[in-house]
């Protein structure tokens, strides 16, 4: 069953559409007086100016790998992450440190440890899980790359991407 949808008469003016026109001018004009009187803010110039001041507290960026204040690695390659993350953008190849050497005890240490940022979703999930606060998620923004291998961050990007970040590690600690 059809149904008759009656439509409007318009006016002569709404068929020439006349005020609509004007309307959209005062707009406008609304919009050039408010900007030369200083009362609306400019569009950021990105590559100049960064939103770095203004980054929220809870802001998830991309992750890294961190050391401690000796420029050891606080990662202990228990694969936490890799099992943990959503889309498998984490892989970790684990290697034993020999018991010769003084860290010994801790057992193994990420033989390779890479980040496809492509597949990575930032859902900070690998840095919750971590038990020795070794991956910190940065407040970058802007990561890119010229091709797929340049997104696969690997252990030593991660490392010069993450620094140092201080405070207690239970992997080297001595009465553990």
């Amino acid at each position: 069953m059809a149904y008759t949808v009656k439509r409007p008469r318009l006016t002569l003016a709404e068929k020439i559409y006349l005020p609509t026109i004007i309307g959209g001018l005062l707009i406008t004009l609304k919009h050039i007086v408010n900007q030369l009187t200083g009362k609306t803010k400019i569009t950021m110039q990105y590559p100049e100016q960064k939103w770095d001041a203004q980054m929220p507290a809870w802001y998830r960026g991309a992750p890294t790998l961190v050391r401690d204040d000796y420029g050891r690695d606080r990662c202990v390659a228990c694969q936490l992450c890799e099992f943990i993350c959503p889309p498998r953008a984490i892989t970790i190849k684990p290697e034993e440190i020999p018991p010769a050497d003084q860290w010994g005890k801790v057992e193994k240490r990420p033989h390779s440890f890479d980040i496809d940022m492509i597949r990575c979703i930032y859902c900070g999930l690998c840095e919750e899980v971590c038990p020795e606060q070794a991956i910190f998620l940065r407040k970058d923004y802007s990561i890119t790359g010229l091709t797929r291998a340049e997104m696969v961050h690997d252990i030593h990007k991660l490392r010069e991407l993450g620094g140092v970040m201080p405070g207690l590690v239970n992997k080297w600690n001595e009465k553990k």
